[in-house]
């Protein structure tokens, strides 16, 4: 039996693989000096306390000064961030983060009396302001989404002291990922050859999981799940404590739950919620057995496992692996955006904006960040497969939406609620699957394709809505007062698996523990935005290449927008009306041609 080699350390990886933080902030001296100065300059903002109600032009004023130093802050704290998300393991930026951290709580403690006195302003009051200073009119859609809270505003005192307890708040989900990145260590399994195979998350979601081999598939299941059992009631009380600390809020603000809480804050209905969890679940899951079964079948599998879910359907059959290649891929399936799009596409390779390495202590998945004032970042690890062009165009739709909403919004509009968030994201695997398809005349190809497209709806529309499944299930039973414990969470997140899948995939108990592998859980009611987006995607992508320039023009102009509609107006400025079922309809219904495509080239 060999040894594989070992994963390699931050500083050892390739430069060129890695991002470039110097758009932020030259060095770390810079940062720290940074860091020092937004805490001195405070009074800057706190100058306006107690005088919002004097003026239109003390409010405007206050608001300028508070948003400048919001954005000072926004820049620091993602400096430390980024830096300890490729290095978990580093004491340093650990500490780094620690200090970001606290100046974040200290800042928003200080500058809390801004929403809280704009929230007990009379409604008539701020519209006499509003009409008095043309000023104001950039800062309308924040200062009505403040007045929205009115009846759930608590005191002065009192959000200031929950303002500076943030980094307190935060600690859930410090916690988890500090457990799960820098303590975590997986043990080594055996391959199809008796080698040894060092294995850690971003590995196992990145590549053993969806090896062609059932060996690989099956051995590094087993040894992730035996690393995870160990931590699962240390990540239980993690997890309860994020949901306790929620519905304790809740209460506090007098909402009816913490998901009415969560819902409110992403301005969306209990019915546009409960349509995403219930439509897809119910009318996907027969067109996913139908899916599975065809795995079965296809690999010759005696039993359709957990761990075999993500197996590739044709493992032979591989367009390109490099990173370089696929990056060529995806800008070309992205010209179709246009000039302005793909520049910024071009600037994310040439400026390195993305860090593909992968190394000890690193997050696992990818994510975009996107700091106002500076170009987004884009954190992933290569898996060395195609599937990985699908997670880069994914991300660089975080990166697209938020670089054009940046350059036509002030800092303060440019975010949309999360509701939306996952929709600029999602189209960009759309477009992609779709201009492979459109490329190609070869069945082998064309069903590899679908593959990848499937691939997509797996990730937002299963393993993500069934995320949102067991979130809703969990914060029911909080409300209740039941204890959050590692077995009940294990057995709800079973009975989620076992309810969608039914007979035609074998659940085992480490099946159960696949609510500790995002962290996601930790971000409100994130997990089922994910269907929303997709959903909202799959529909205009197609008026995209229906249409051609029309409804991309029309779909820059709703990246563009940024935060400064509520998202059922955004949406339905893209041509979508998500507070009907319909959409979601149709969304799962061209999945379900997608498999019956893949049906009938199998029998062909």
């Amino acid at each position: 039996m060999t040894k594989s080699n070992e994963r390699l350390k931050r500083q050892d990886v390739d430069q060129e693989q890695t991002w470039d933080l110097t758009a932020l902030f030259e060095t770390r001296e810079d940062w720290e000096r940074e860091l020092k100065a937004v805490k001195e300059d405070l009074p800057k903002v706190t100058q306006y306390k107690g005088k919002l109600g004097n003026s239109a032009a003390e409010l405007l004023e206050c608001l300028e000064a508070r948003e400048k130093l919001l954005e000072r802050l926004n820049l620091v704290s993602m400096y430390a961030d980024l830096r300890q998300s490729v290095d978990h393991s580093d004491s340093e930026r650990q500490k780094d983060a620690a200090f970001a951290s606290d100046a974040q709580s200290i800042v928003n403690a200080e500058l809390a009396f801004a929403e809280t006195e704009i929230i007990k302003l009379p409604k008539g009051k701020l519209e006499s302001f509003l009409n008095e200073e043309p000023g104001l009119d950039p800062f309308k859609k924040y200062l009505s989404d403040l007045q929205d809270r009115k009846q759930y505003a608590l005191s002065e005192e009192t959000e200031g002291t929950l303002a500076a307890l943030g980094s307190l708040f935060s600690s859930p989900y410090n916690i988890y990922n500090r457990g799960k990145l820098s303590d975590m260590q997986f043990v080594p399994f055996i391959d199809d050859e008796e080698n040894e195979i060092p294995l850690s998350f971003a590995l196992y979601a990145g590549k053993y999981a969806s090896s062609p081999s059932s060996t690989v598939r099956r051995n590094s299941y087993e040894s992730f799940n035996k690393t995870l059992n160990r931590y699962k009631h240390t990540f239980a009380a993690t997890y309860a404590t994020q949901v306790n600390q929620e519905v304790t809020m809740a209460r506090l603000r007098n909402y009816e739950s913490a998901t009415a809480m969560l819902l409110h804050d992403q301005q969306v209905t209990q019915e546009m919620y409960d349509n995403q969890l219930d439509v897809i679940q119910k009318e996907l899951a027969p067109h996913m057995r139908r899916y599975a079964n065809l795995k079965k079948r296809v690999l010759g599998l005696e039993k359709m496992k957990n761990a075999d879910l993500k197996a590739p359907l044709d493992p032979d059959y591989k367009i390109e692996t490099s990173y370089e290649e696929a990056a060529e891929t995806v800008k070309e399936a992205l010209e179709i955006m246009g000039p302005e799009y793909s520049e910024m596409i071009k600037m994310a390779f040439s400026e390195r904006w993305v860090d593909y390495a992968d190394n000890v202590g690193k997050s696992t998945g990818a994510f975009c960040s996107s700091p106002y004032g500076a170009h987004p970042y884009v954190l992933m690890t290569w898996p060395d497969t195609m599937r990985g062009a699908f997670t880069l165009a994914h991300e660089l739709g975080h990166a697209g939406h938020f670089y054009l909403a940046g350059k036509n919004q002030r800092m303060t509009n440019t975010r949309p609620s999360r509701y939306f968030i996952e929709a600029p994201s999602t189209m960009n695997e759309m477009l992609l699957g779709n201009h492979l398809l459109k490329n190609t005349n070869d069945t082998r190809k064309r069903r590899w394709v679908i593959l990848q497209l499937l691939g997509t709806y797996y990730h937002n529309f299963v393993t993500h809505l069934l995320e949102g499944e067991l979130q809703r299930r969990v914060y029911n039973l909080a409300e209740k007062g039941e204890p959050l414990t590692a077995d009940l969470l294990s057995k709800l997140k079973l009975e989620v698996l076992k309810n969608f899948w039914g007979n035609s995939v074998e659940m085992d108990e480490g099946a159960g523990l696949t609510w500790m592998h995002q962290p996601h859980y930790y971000m409100g009611l994130y997990p089922y935005t994910y269907s929303a987006g997709l959903t909202i995607s799959t529909l205009v992508s197609r008026q995209i290449l229906e249409e051609g320039k029309p409804a991309v023009e029309k779909w820059l102009e709703v990246l563009k927008a940024g935060g400064t509609m509520k998202p059922l107006d955004l949406i339905k400025k893209a041509g979508v009306d998500m507070s009907r079922p319909e959409p979601i309809h149709e969304a799962v219904e061209y999945v379900g041609k997608l498999i019956t495509e893949l049906e009938e080239s199998y029998e062909q």
